[in-house]
């Protein structure tokens, strides 16, 4: 069976709907709160990092009014930058890569690692006499 031809009842209103919708036409109703694979920043309405574009996509809020959430947030003790760069940080540019933070985490992760494996060895030279 095709992937468009798969149906599933809507769990708001029990009409039968397209497995892989995201909003049911009938009821109007959003089926997933927050789509994990919409958060990434490739997404083609991106301008500057992508962060207003994958917050849009990830919740189905239209990219304009992220970007203007975001730019009314910036009178507001400066939130809208300091969270547009945690959103930098912290979503991947694209799906299944990384994030800054994650990549960040990885190396420094592997350097303690490098360094216990390097200190744990015994101590095999002396003073040079």
């Amino acid at each position: 069976m095709d992937e468009t031809q798969l149906r599933r009842p809507c769990p708001f209103c029990a009409e039968d709907i397209a497995a892989a919708a995201i909003r049911c036409p009938h009821c109007r109703s959003r089926l997933a709160l927050l789509d994990a694979d919409a958060w990434r920043r490739d997404h083609p309405e991106r301008r500057v990092a992508g962060v207003a574009a994958a917050v849009a996509h990830a919740t189905a809020i239209p990219v304009g009014a992220v970007r203007l959430g975001f730019g009314v947030l910036t009178f507001i003790h400066f939130l809208g930058p300091m969270l547009y760069a945690i959103g930098w940080l912290m979503i991947p540019r694209t799906a299944g890569e990384p994030s800054q933070v994650e990549g960040l985490l990885d190396d420094a992760t592997a350097m303690l690692r490098r360094w216990r494996h390097g200190s744990s060895t015994p101590f095999s030279g002396g003073p040079a006499a």
